[in-house]
């Protein structure tokens, strides 16, 4: 599972759904949730909070041109390739935190993925769930 601390920088709440913005280490993300600001305390402006996604939902482009509709886009160098028979985990460096996807292996071919370049890393903002830092 990958996690990483922030701060929520804005909410905005609709019905039963709230879009969070947080702040990590100066990159936003988006992350769409089930609960407002009225339903848990968390969520509101200002709290410092955990995001966290599975490594299977990251999904990973080289060379991307054009518009996509995912707000979470993160251009990185990949730290680490470990390639298994079917599957391959993918560790990007994300100033210091490691981000990790899980992908086939005929996608890391079709992308030429090596090891130090640059490659961008993506998830939907309703991938990503939130819990308050506690810690």
């Amino acid at each position: 599972m990958n996690e990483l601390k922030g701060i929520i920088e804005s909410t905005e709440s609709d019905e039963d759904l709230t879009l969070a913005v947080i702040n990590v280490s100066g990159k936003l993300f988006s992350a769409i949730v089930i609960e407002t600001p009225d339903t848990v305390s968390y969520l509101r402006k200002g709290t410092s909070v955990i995001i966290f996604f599975k490594e299977t939902e990251v999904a990973v482009a080289k060379n991307r041109t054009g518009e996509i509709s995912l707000r979470n886009r993160f251009p990185c160098p990949v730290k680490r390739i470990r390639t298994g028979g079917i599957l391959c985990e993918i560790t990007f460096d994300m100033d210091g935190a490691e981000i990790v996807s899980v992908i086939t292996r005929r996608s890391v071919e079709r992308l030429d993925l090596k090891e130090g370049e640059e490659a961008e890393w993506l998830i939907k903002a309703t991938e990503i769930s939130i819990k308050e830092d506690n810690g």
